[in-house]
């Protein structure tokens, strides 16, 4: 009995492996993959204020950025909503620690500086959460 029970443990689990494999697979297809779609503009502007406020709380600059452009955007719908987005962000003349004013006017001396950020969101709207899952960030001359 022993032998027997040896003998069926590497096909069962050769089974549970593929069923797992096949479900990953299928779930995967459920969800179609990243479009370029109208976007709700609520949604995108909570979607890229979350990303700047993140932003700034991770850089060490002394001064705050806010995004100058949205470059591109692909939304898919899972769980909630990921945004793949592109956008150049600018430094402005308000430092970190100054009251937060409505409207910083961006750097344009020496101390100009702008970056083209790719980031992927998770968010759920209706529940006002997000969270980021990646981001890159490169210098744009």
């Amino acid at each position: 009995v022993e032998m027997n029970a040896r003998g069926l443990r590497i096909p069962l689990l050769l089974l549970l492996v593929t069923v797992v494999a096949m479900a990953n697979v299928t779930y995967i297809q459920r969800w179609g993959g990243f479009k370029e779609k109208a976007t709700s503009t609520k949604n995108m502007n909570s979607t890229l204020h979350f990303f700047i406020q993140f932003y700034n709380n991770a850089s060490n600059d002394t001064y705050l950025f806010r995004v100058q452009k949205l470059i591109q955007s692909q939304m898919q719908l899972t769980t909630g909503v990921e945004y793949f987005i592109t956008v150049k962000i600018g430094r402005t003349k308000c430092k970190k620690n100054e009251t937060k004013k409505a409207s910083c006017p961006l750097q344009s001396s020496k101390m100009k500086k702008s970056l083209i950020c790719t980031s992927l969101i998770y968010t759920v709207p209706w529940a006002n959460y997000y969270q980021l899952w990646n981001n890159s960030c490169q210098d744009h001359r």
